[in-house]
């Protein structure tokens, strides 16, 4: 009889093997994010946190324009032209530091530079994409309003053309990642033609983007209220290949699909510092990791955050072979965000009173998470786009 053949060894860290899946290209961008996320966030962004601000973005931005982060799915004009796998291993390790940072490069290269690669003219990719990519422009991407959210078709911003042949600009958007800091918005908006998106250039007269404070979520990232007060654009500041709300929904959908990756980055670091507390952390005489009740904690924290990836890598294989569909998007990020929301949960009952404390970063990502479980599209928005794909009922209205 033939022996068997030698099990691998359990990794803790790796308890399905996921890392098996990747190839060697995959696990160097992975590890390349990490190291910089490692070196560059991890050290500071508790104090960041803490004081409410993100000091040094456009460095940040041209360092991860370096190792290829903005844009980095997307083809030609200086991106870096990953596959969908490697970007979200890449959002991962961002969002493993803190959901911020991986905002202000999902709306960087999934939301602002996403729209004009795939909708804008060539001059408009050419003036654009390079120096986004390098992370010399902050990009912002303006849908979302003071009074719709979750119904951009109700949206007031509205542009019309002048007798020249110009575009003038009026309305609000609201909750904008980037705004304050943005050298360029993409910014929908109702025309006689339908819904249209618009390349803004921030210096423009009219054009204002005030911070919105006093977060108690995301509060190492750029939040910002985008104000158009008569912003008067050239006829080809609009986005030529796309009429209609389909526009912008893509968009969002690519944003999402990175999202679907990022929650079960800041899920990972949460279950990390509860797994080293509950070996270390002594009472009745020994560590609380061998108590049964935080066993059951760790193992189904694992299984969930361990499901997730699995379920991200999957949809990253589909979306290089061209098969994701939006459906499948929206699956990936209801389930990952509300269970990594649940990880953090339980990862702060593991650390007690600790778990509240900044010196930790469950506290942190768990305020975050509730942030990225709205933006994007809402849980209740989700559940409603699986419910029609599944009985064919639209009930959105």
């Amino acid at each position: 009889m033939a022996a068997s053949p030698k099990l691998p060894a359990f990794d803790p860290a790796d308890p399905l093997g996921i890392d098996d899946l990747l190839e060697p290209e995959d696990l160097a961008i992975r590890d390349t994010v990490r190291g910089w996320a490692t070196d560059r966030v991890l050290p500071h962004v508790a104090d960041w946190y803490e004081k409410g601000e993100l000091p040094g973005i456009r460095e940040l931005a041209r360092e991860l324009g370096s190792i290829g982060a903005l844009g980095m799915s997307l083809e030609g004009y200086g991106c870096a032209g990953a596959s969908a796998v490697q970007y979200g291993l890449a959002c991962l390790e961002l969002e493993a530091a803190d959901s911020g940072i991986r905002s202000l490069v999902s709306v960087q290269g999934s939301l602002a530079m996403y729209a004009v690669h795939r909708f804008g003219s060539e001059e408009q990719k050419r003036q654009w994409l390079p120096r986004m990519a390098a992370g010399e422009v902050i990009g912002c991407f303006g849908l979302t309003e003071p009074d719709h959210g979750s119904d951009p078709a109700a949206m007031r911003t509205h542009a019309k053309r002048d007798a020249g042949g110009d575009w003038v600009l009026n309305g609000r958007k609201m909750w904008i990642t980037n705004g304050s800091v943005a050298g360029v918005a993409v910014v929908w908006a109702q025309t006689e033609e339908g819904v249209r998106g618009f390349v803004v250039p921030t210096d423009s007269a009219g054009f204002s983007a005030p911070e919105i404070k006093h977060k108690w979520s995301l509060r190492a990232s750029v939040t910002s209220e985008l104000v158009m007060d008569d912003v008067r654009l050239p006829a080809d500041a609009v986005l030529p290949e796309v009429t209609g709300l389909r526009g912008p929904l893509s968009c969002l959908s690519h944003a999402r699909y990175g999202i679907v990756w990022g929650s079960m980055g800041a899920a990972r670091s949460s279950f990390e510092a509860a797994l080293e507390y509950a070996k270390s952390r002594e009472q009745f005489g020994r560590a609380i990791g061998g108590f049964q009740l935080t066993q059951a904690k760790l193992a189904d924290m694992a299984v969930e955050l361990h499901k997730g990836i699995l379920l991200a890598h999957h949809l990253g294989r589909r979306m290089d072979a061209g098969r994701l569909r939006p459906e499948q998007v929206s699956f990936g990020k209801l389930n990952n965000v509300r269970e990594a929301i649940d990880i953090c949960r339980t990862a702060r009952t593991i650390l007690g009173a600790n778990g509240i404390s900044l010196e930790y970063p469950v506290m942190r990502h768990a305020t975050n998470l509730e942030s990225v479980l709205t933006y994007e599209g809402t849980v209740e928005m989700h559940q409603l786009v699986l419910g029609k794909a599944l009985t064919g009922l639209d009930a959105f209205r």
